[in-house]
C-alpha cells in the first residue's frame, strides 16, 4: 500500500532536528516526520497507543501525535527527527508506526548529508538553492524507500520464522508419524527448497537430521520410564524397521538401545 502512494507522492524536506535527550514529536497538519536513531533506543508513545521501543526507525503522523519520546534514564541515546510533507496524487500519505532497515550504515550517511546540507552557507543562485532542495529530496526519498522495503523484507521473514516454528511445534508433537520434506513445506505454506534453506538456518541442522534426532531423543525417555522392548519403542517413536531404528540409534547416542538398556539397569 505505501508503495502505491509513494509512486504518485512526492516527499518534500522540511527540516531535520538531531537529538539527545527525551521529548516530543508533534507534526503540524500535513506534515510528517520520520524518526531514525543514530545510537541507542528510545521509547515512542502516541496518544493513547501502547509504547513503542525503537531501535531503528519510526513513522509519525499528523493524525496521531504528539508523541512522547523518552531515553531510558541509565543509557544514552541520538536520534534525527527529519520533517517532511508530501505533495502526493494519491491522497493522504498513511505511514505510521515502527520501521525497520538493514541498512543502518545508508541511513546514517543519507541522515549526516541531511543535516550537513542544510547547515551549508544558503546564499548562491536561484539554481544552486534548488539544487541543494532537490538533492535533500532525493536522500528523503531514498530513506523512505529502504525503510519502506527493509520493513517488508523484515515481516515476511518473521512470518516464515513463524511458519517454520509452527512445523516443529507439529513435529515435536506428531513425531511419531510418517512426516516428509514435501509435507512439511506444504504445511508451512512454501516451496521445498526455500523451507529448507529456513529450516537449516533457524536450527542449524536439515529436517530430516531433526526428526530422526528428536525420535531418539524419545526412544530414550521411553527406555528410561518404561521396561517396553526396543522393538516396540522403535515403532512407538515412528521406525517401522527395527534394524534401520538400531542403526540410527547408535549414530546418534554411540551406544546400541541394547547397550542403552544395559546402562540403564546398572544405575
Amino acid at each position: 500500500m505505501y508503495f502505491k502512494q509513494l509512486l504518485a507522492a512526492i516527499p518534500l524536506f522540511e527540516r531535520i532536528e538531531l537529538r539527545r535527550d527525551s521529548g516530543t514529536v508533534d507534526c503540524p497538519a500535513n506534515v510528517y516526520a520520520l524518526i531514525a536513531v543514530r545510537s541507542g533506543h528510545i521509547t515512542i508513545a502516541p496518544p493513547d497507543r501502547e509504547p513503542v521501543v525503537c531501535v531503528q526507525g519510526y513513522a509519525c503522523h499528523p493524525d496521531f501525535g504528539p508523541y512522547t519520546i523518552q531515553i531510558p534514564k541509565t543509557k544514552q541515546a541520538e536520534y534525527a527527527v527529519v520533517y517532511y510533507r508530501m505533495a502526493a496524487e494519491c491522497g493522504d500519505w498513511t505511514l505510521t508506526g515502527p520501521l525497520a532497515t538493514m541498512s543502518e550504515v545508508k541511513i546514517r550517511y543519507m541522515l549526516d548529508e541531511l543535516i550537513r546540507t542544510t547547515e551549508d552557507d544558503h546564499s548562491g543562485s536561484e539554481d544552486e538553492q534548488a539544487a541543494r532542495q532537490f538533492r535533500m529530496r532525493m536522500m528523503l526519498e531514498r530513506m523512505l524507500y529502504i525503510f519502506l522495503y527493509e520493513s517488508r523484507m523484515r515481516q515476511a521473514d518473521k512470518s516464515s520464522v513463524e511458519s517454520i516454528g509452527e512445523t516443529l511445534s507439529y513435529m515435536n508433537e506428531h513425531y511419531m508419524l510418517k512426516l516428509t520434506l514435501p509435507m512439511m513445506a506444504r504445511r508451512a505454506g512454501m516451496s521445498e527448497g526455500h523451507y529448507t534453506v529456513l529450516f537449516k538456518k533457524l536450527t542449524g541442522t536439515t529436517m530430516t537430521a531433526y526428526l530422526r534426532r528428536l525420535r531418539i531423543e524419545k526412544a530414550m525417555e521411553i527406555f528410561r520410564q518404561t521396561a517396553l522392548p526396543a522393538k516396540e519403542i522403535a515403532q512407538t517413536v515412528g521406525f517401522s524397521d527395527y534394524f534401520h531404528f538400531s542403526r540410527v540409534f547408535k549414530q546418534e547416542t554411540g551406544r546400541s538401545p541394547s547397550e542403552f538398556q544395559k546402562s540403564l539397569s546398572e544405575i
